[in-house]
């Protein structure tokens, strides 16, 4: 990474940034997993009990409608049973939640148009699979579940907890074996040593051996819990949540709209583009002309004037070029392909009337997409713009850096701040707006953050794909 720094460098302002987190994968060892025991403890305990009391009110419910179907109310109780069981689902997300598993991702409910009147939105549950996958956990796969699993449970921590404690409280219970022959112990004695003739006290084996058995429980009672809150979890996941499918759809929406909204924002451009043409450029080209032209006429007859309207042709020529080179700046200029980014940023700044401070921190290997180069260009020419034209500013700073999140990619944050009065909103057919349809385009997020009276802070936050791993995927 390479710094270029003009004039003082500094950092956006905290309130301003986007915090971003790597966290380190931690290792798992043994006593981390009893970390979890007591709320893993607790989903499971609560499990049978909030699975049958579901089981009880979706079957009383649904077959009750379904019993009445053939007269209208019937319907509506087979209506209710489904949002019955949908919130009997959210309540099992919840608690695996809480219970220390991976957020499970729940299903869309309202991913379709639902102003399309009452009756559309009441049956809406009919065609919606999720609604009758949660009534088949409800009512079928979460009881049989829960039972195998809160037994399991009991009996895992009964024996954990009577065997290690046994030698204590057993003392004061009364027997009631008498002389009996049989004891466990001996069993397990005499299976893994056959023939032996060791003469133990029944009491005392028999009270060792549960000690030792309530260990080998108790020190399994983690992996236990583990393995039945993740049964749960598979089943909740499988069942429970949003489907691949829905994942796609999504990701294709957003496609959409960010394509429009690119489309959108460069018909604005070409618009503004041909407006500031015709009402510039144009309307002095139209005047050079006819300068030109009168100083043909005057040519012979009056050089002294004519050499005046030259002089003035010259200067008109010149004011021409000057506002050519300016509206061109909307294009990629040659130094940003020549010279990268960087450079081109610093020209920007270079070129503004109030003192712009700049702090670049970008890859030294070129590893951003040119498409990203070129919109970064444009935004921070325009936000420095912006900034001279209304902020009233007597400083402004511009701060470009990337950074890498790991789960969403590599990001390019662009900053400009100035010190001027405030205010500034992303209001509709203003410049701001006209960026935040820029950078959604770009998939990225615009910030505004313009109090009254200053100072504001505007970030423009880009996704990207680094070339070098873009080149690697194809030549995958």
């Amino acid at each position: 990474m390479s710094t270029d720094t003009t004039e003082t460098t500094a950092t956006p302002p905290a309130s301003a940034s986007v915090a971003t987190t790597d966290a380190a994968p931690k290792r798992r060892s043994y006593w981390s997993l009893w970390a979890k025991v007591p709320r893993e403890f607790a989903f499971l305990i609560l499990t049978m009990p909030i699975a049958i009391t579901g089981l009880v009110v979706l079957a009383t419910t649904f077959f009750t409608g379904l019993g009445l179907i053939a007269l209208v109310f019937g319907v509506f109780i087979v209506v209710a049973s489904l949002f019955i069981a949908r919130g009997f689902g959210t309540l099992e997300l919840v608690r695996l939640r809480w219970a220390g598993r991976t957020e499970i991702t729940r299903p869309v409910w309202d991913r379709d148009n639902r102003e399309q009147g009452f009756w559309r939105t009441i049956f809406a549950p009919f065609v919606d699979g999720h609604y009758w996958l949660y009534m088949l956990h409800g009512m079928v796969i979460n009881p049989v579940i829960s039972i195998v699993s809160w037994s399991i449970t009991i009996a895992w921590t009964s024996v954990a907890l009577g065997g290690t404690t046994g030698w204590i409280w057993q003392r004061y219970i009364p027997d009631g074996r008498g002389d009996q022959d049989f004891w466990l112990y001996d069993v397990v004695v005499d299976w893994m040593f056959p023939g032996n003739t060791w003469q133990i006290d029944p009491v005392v084996g028999e009270t060792v051996f549960e000690f030792i058995l309530g260990l080998i429980f108790l020190a399994t009672l983690p992996f236990v819990f583990r393995g039945l809150t993740l049964l749960h979890d598979v089943i909740a996941r499988g069942v429970l949540g949003s489907w691949r499918s829905e994942a796609l759809e999504r990701e294709v929406a957003q496609l959409a709209a960010s394509r429009g909204a690119a489309v959108q924002a460069e018909d604005a451009s070409l618009r503004r583009l041909e407006r500031d043409i015709h009402d510039g450029p144009q309307q002095r080209l139209v005047r050079l002309q006819m300068d030109l032209a009168a100083i043909e006429r005057k040519l012979e007859r009056d050089p002294e004037s004519a050499r005046e309207l030259l002089v003035e042709a010259r200067e008109q020529a010149r004011e021409t070029l000057d506002e050519l080179r300016a509206l061109s700046r909307g294009f990629a200029p040659p130094i940003l392909q020549d010279r990268g980014l960087a450079v081109a940023l610093q020209s920007v700044a270079a070129r503004s009337p109030i003192p712009v401070t700049v702090e670049i921190d970008l890859p030294t290997d070129a590893t951003l997409p040119a498409s990203i180069e070129r919109n970064a260009y444009f935004i921070a020419a325009e936000l420095l713009t912006n900034a001279v034209k209304h902020a009233e500013a007597s400083g402004i700073r511009l701060t470009v850096s990337t950074r890498d999140t790991g789960a969403t990619g590599h990001w390019l944050d662009l900053w400009v701040t100035d010190n001027g009065r405030g205010g500034a909103s992303p209001t509709a057919g203003h410049g701001l707006a006209g960026l935040d349809e820029r950078v959604q385009g770009l998939r990225g997020v615009l910030v505004v953050d313009s109090p009254v009276g200053g100072p504001t802070t505007i970030g423009a936050h880009i996704p990207f794909a680094p070339l070098a791993a873009a080149e690697t995927a194809l030549q995958a």
